[in-house]
């Protein structure tokens, strides 16, 4: 919960900074800061919660919901000026939104199946990006 109300307070100064201009916008912590911060939690609290059968009750799922909206929303703020590296970095990003998406719509219908068929399309989105961004888990070939 606490890293929701993060997120959000995350996202409101994002959207003031824009609202100035991308010149305004300067992140705040490394890379590494950033996917430990914001994407590792919220993809790991995805998809551990399909590996244990769903959520179970509304509760739950609403936690999912919040972390599938985080996990999208991470996703837009890797594209912001000043994060885009070179490659596939923005189409890695927008698998990691689409993911997101998917997921959120999945939660909020509260569709197991559409859940579980989701875990490959998240760990796609972080597969893909690694192979590229991450050369010492996944050594160029």
């Amino acid at each position: 919960m606490r890293i929701g109300f993060v997120f959000v307070g995350v996202l409101l100064v994002a959207g003031a900074l824009l609202a100035q201009g991308q010149d305004a916008y300067q992140p705040v912590g490394t890379m590494a800061e950033f996917m430990t911060s914001m994407v590792h939690p919220n993809s790991n609290d995805i998809l551990l919660s399909i590996t244990r059968g769903g959520p179970q009750n509304d509760k739950e799922w609403m936690a999912l919901q919040k972390s599938a909206v985080a996990l999208a929303e991470a996703g837009n703020l890797l594209v912001i000026r000043g994060r885009a590296f070179q490659g596939d970095w923005n189409k890695d990003a927008k698998m990691l939104i689409d993911a997101g998406n998917a997921t959120y719509k999945a939660a909020k219908a509260k569709d197991p199946k559409a859940l579980t068929d989701l875990s490959a399309q998240i760990d796609a989105s972080c597969t893909a990006c690694h192979k590229q961004y991450r050369p010492n888990v996944y050594p160029k070939q």
